[in-house]
């Protein structure tokens, strides 16, 4: 069967990590590339890279620490506190079953705050010991460092609860929630209820069933704990989950206990190196630097649209494939996707053995 030439449409975008793929040696040109991708993810054993070296086992608190501070949060309220850059944050069960939500703010730019959705995207839904809390774009930098974690049981799935949430579902007029209790522990610190955040929700049990997740009653006991590491100058704002009629602190309020250590040299230790990127930018490097200051939206008239990498451009690239390259191609089942463009469904299949090469 003679070879078929298929025109493999790239923008400017694709065809630059290809190129970046064939300069690294994955193949001497695009139709190398594409031959090792079909050849590779029909076998299901792309060439993967290194794993990345095993992280030390977290040490728990540490004999060597010194105890700068201690409070103990009452059911109904939250703590805003002071961080510096290698503090230890360590939030302690007192009687056990206890929920904590928890904020957290650059302390010298309240608009760099912990984002959920990265931590999620990075660590999973139960993030743990060895894991970073990560701000928001465009900062996109690690705030936190889980050092331990005695119950492993936290939550970055569900939002925190809200006073609508008991009148909706349950008919209070007045209830404690985290919601209103993190805008009132912040408000020390000049925040408003605007600024509260999704929490980052310690020993929190969570399952995901079907489509949806679940509540779980959870099996922390007295003196179970999770020790947060300062990585930069943070405002921590944890506090006592307001939910009392449902399992997520098994049906009652409860107190915690805070303290703050000066970490230890093994704690320091054990934070592998945090990577940095050109990406991770703060908004004085964007054309509109500047905080709003009023609520009302009105359209700047002098607006010109600059996207990035805009236009997005498609150039053809001839390919090859031989006969039995394109039974392989037809073997994948990318017909529903695509008909019968095997161009497109080439483009697929290379950028899944991209994924799964270096994405893992």
């Amino acid at each position: 069967m003679p070879d078929t030439k298929l025109q493999l449409r790239l923008n400017q975008q694709q065809h630059e990590l290809l190129a970046r793929c064939i300069a690294a040696g994955d193949a001497s040109d695009l139709q190398g590339l594409a031959r090792r991708a079909l050849r590779e993810l029909k076998e299901g054993v792309p060439s993967a890279l290194p794993p990345a070296p095993a992280r030390p086992a977290p040490s728990g608190l540490s004999t060597a620490r010194e105890l700068l501070w201690s409070h103990i949060i009452e059911p109904g309220t939250g703590k805003a506190v002071e961080l510096k850059q290698g503090q230890v944050l360590r939030i302690e069960q007192v009687e056990g079953g206890q929920c904590a939500d928890f904020n957290c703010f650059n302390l010298h730019d309240y608009k760099e705050f912990m984002h959920v959705g990265r931590t999620r995207t990075l660590h999973g839904f139960n993030p743990g010991p060895g894991d970073f809390l990560w701000s928001a774009p465009p900062r996109e930098r690690a705030m936190m460092y889980l050092l331990a974690d005695t119950v492993r049981c936290n939550d970055v799935m569900f939002p925190r609860c809200s006073a609508n949430l008991y009148e909706s579902a349950y008919g209070f007029a007045r209830h404690t929630n985290c919601h209103d209790i993190q805008s009132e522990a912040q408000r020390e610190y000049g925040l408003t209820p605007d600024d509260v955040h999704d929490s980052f929700n310690l020993f929190m049990n969570t399952v995901i069933e079907g489509t949806r997740g679940r509540i779980e009653r959870q099996t922390s006991r007295a003196g179970d704990h999770v020790e947060l590491l300062a990585l930069m100058d943070v405002l921590a704002v944890p506090n006592v989950c307001g939910a009392d009629v449902m399992r997520t602190s098994n049906f009652a309020l409860k107190p915690l206990k805070i303290e703050i250590y000066q970490a230890s040299e093994r704690d320091l230790a054990e934070v592998p190196a945090v990577p940095e990127w050109a990406t991770q930018r703060t908004p004085a490097q964007f054309r509109q630097p500047q905080i709003k200051v009023d609520r009302a939206l009105r359209r700047d008239p002098g607006y010109r649209a600059e996207f990035v990498n805009v236009p997005i451009v498609e150039r053809a690239h001839d390919v090859l494939l031989d006969g039995a390259e394109c039974e392989v191609l037809s073997s994948f089942g990318l017909q529903q996707y695509y008909g019968q463009d095997q161009a497109r469904q080439l483009r697929d299949v290379i950028f899944s053995w991209w994924e799964k090469r270096y994405l893992g």
